[in-house]
């Protein structure tokens, strides 16, 4: 019955039904004196009825029964209300001296504050306590009411203090931190972070400043400055080389390709433990495939020859052996050679997710030389070893797009249907995206001819021949100019235009898209990729903004939203988050 009258009162208040309310509560409290909750409630109610003077008679009888030291403020606060300010701050300043009597009074009485956003009063209540008992640390506390007020420099310091105290919970400090800064390195909030943690730094050295330093640069993007802040932290404490490493992957995914080569290339030239040495290789590999012309191709073969060479052809460079491979073939134009090695490959003392591994590069050197049915056997003996895996779903998955290249749309439907509930979002996603473009387009006409084309300009572009790709989707819009595939087509060729840096031709591509496309479901697709072309390459921050913001109020759906409204903000100067 209790808990019954409970909801009821409860429900009154927010309807805004206090009389009722009050009736409620105060058979409550009848019936349960000291319950704190009821208490609190019956004031609340009074000062919604505004019976400023029936909330004060019931906290002076209170008072004289229980001596607890949030009525203090309660009463402070019922004074306020009345306007009645001096009562007010008499009562405020009586609650906080009786945080000198008993230090540990000072829970009860900020809580009693912030209920009422009194912001100042809390600040001295935290402060005090913690001058009178050294035992208390209250900067976590006091950081997130100083950057309610607006105080960022108190704010960054208390949360420094808390870090530097509690180490462990650097983190959700760095998470916190995040709504303070910018990626522009010279925001005044920015600034003023970096100058606080260099005088501390400078005033008892410790590695927590080098680390919040690199996260700070991280945050601007300034991946050089973040790299002499790990360079430090590893000279202090070489244990490991992972922060490093996890530095340079960032520096990759976010196209400072120059100074993820030149963090990889230290791990090379630092590293003791040949797994740390073999993956920072394999790194670099990629990197300088990606950016090497092929007249230099023989240089990168050279290279991987060079790596065998010292580490041998075994399990521990299974992950080089296959990027060797697919480097033959996909850029080399040597199928046969890559097979051939991958075969012997095989023959390796390899466990089955490792050979499930070579199956699936052998099974795409296939796709690319069009052995469609050779290569299905591979990723088939996939499934079949590995059930319920995430690479046999990846298998699965390459089953569905070989299916698809050779023109066998209804099977690869069909294996793109139960891709959707894959445990693994990427495999989820790129079977989605698949699947609606044979679900948009094979009805289109009988023959299919244009999705034919477009399956077929797909596997250029995975052959790595994108100027024939480019050539087909030309074709396909030249000739099927009236039918929704044009959309499609125009955003693959933009794709490509980008992955060629024919960076003003992507931006056509996009900019026709939006002007003859606006209803279809590729539009926000469009809006972010222009977007970050204007922001990360055409460096035309502008115009970026107006595609960002096209997003955020006409897309709230989109899966862009999050990261369109956090680089708009970036742009506009705003915080990260």
């Amino acid at each position: 019955m209790y808990a019954q009258d409970d909801t009821f009162a409860r429900d009154y208040f927010k309807s805004g039904d206090f009389e009722k309310a009050l009736h409620e509560y105060k058979k409550l409290y009848a019936q349960s004196p000291s319950n704190i909750n009821y208490i609190f409630q019956i004031v609340s109610t009074y000062q919604q009825l505004e019976q400023y003077n029936e909330a004060e008679s019931f906290l002076k009888t209170l008072m004289q029964r229980v001596n607890y030291p949030a009525f203090i403020v309660e009463l402070g606060f019922n004074y306020q209300l009345k306007n009645d300010m001096q009562n007010a701050n008499a009562n405020y300043t009586k609650a906080l001296e009786k945080i000198d009597e008993n230090p540990s009074n000072v829970f009860a009485i900020v809580r009693s504050f912030q209920s009422h956003a009194l912001l100042n009063e809390a600040i001295v209540a935290y402060e005090k306590a913690a001058a009178l008992n050294p035992d208390y640390n209250f900067n976590l506390q006091l950081a997130q009411l100083y950057g309610e007020q607006g105080n960022i420099e108190k704010m960054f310091v208390s949360y420094i203090d808390f870090a530097e105290a509690n180490p462990i919970a650097l983190s959700n400090i760095q998470r916190a931190i995040t709504d303070f800064i910018s990626e522009d390195g010279m925001q005044e909030n920015n600034i003023l972070f970096r100058k606080i943690l260099l005088k501390k730094a400078q005033e008892s050295p410790s590695l927590i400043w080098n680390e919040l330093l690199s996260w700070l640069f991280v945050q601007q993007k300034d991946y050089k400055k973040a790299f002499l802040q790990e360079k430090a932290i590893y000279n202090r404490q070489p244990e490991s080389l992972d922060r490093i490493g996890e530095l340079a992957l960032t520096a990759f995914n976010e196209n400072d390709v120059e100074m993820a080569k030149e963090i990889f290339t230290f791990i090379t030239q630092t590293a003791q433990d040949t797994e740390t040495l073999l993956e920072a290789h394999y790194n670099l590999l990629q990197l300088e495939t990606k950016q090497t012309s092929p007249e230099n191709y023989q240089q990168i073969e050279s290279r991987y020859q060079e790596l065998f060479k010292k580490f041998g052809l075994f399990a521990s460079t299974l992950k080089i052996q296959i990027a060797y491979a697919h480097f033959l073939a996909f850029y080399m134009n040597d199928a046969i050679k890559a097979t051939t090695f991958l075969e012997k490959t095989l023959e390796l003392p390899l466990t089955e997710l490792q050979q499930a591994e070579v199956k699936l590069e052998l099974g795409d050197i296939l796709v690319l030389q069009e052995k469609f049915n050779e290569a299905l056997i591979y990723f088939t003996q996939i499934q079949r070893t590995l059930k319920n895996s995430t690479i046999s779903q990846q298998a699965r998955y390459k089953v569905a797009q070989a299916s698809y290249y050779k023109g066998d749309f209804k099977w690869a439907e069909s294996q793109l249907k139960i891709l959707k509930a894959s445990t693994s979002q990427l495999i989820a996603n790129d079977a989605l995206d698949l699947k609606l473009v044979i679900s948009d387009f094979k009805d289109e006409d009988s023959l299919q001819t244009a999705l034919k084309l477009y399956a077929k300009a797909d596997l250029l572009a995975f052959q790595n021949k994108k100027e024939a790709a480019i050539l087909l989707l030309d074709k396909i819009m030249a000739e099927h100019k009236t039918e929704p595939i044009v959309a499609q087509a125009l955003f693959k060729q933009a794709q490509l235009y980008t992955e060629l840096s024919k960076f003003e031709k992507a931006e056509t591509n996009y900019e026709t898209l939006i002007a003859n496309y606006s209803a279809g479901i590729l539009i926000d697709d469009a809006y972010f990729k222009l977007a970050q072309l204007y922001e990360n390459t055409l460096n035309q921050p502008e115009k970026a903004k107006v595609f960002y913001e096209k997003i955020i109020f006409n897309h709230a759906d989109s899966i862009y939203f999050v990261d369109a409204r956090k680089h708009y903000r970036a742009l506009r100067g705003d915080a990260i988050n």
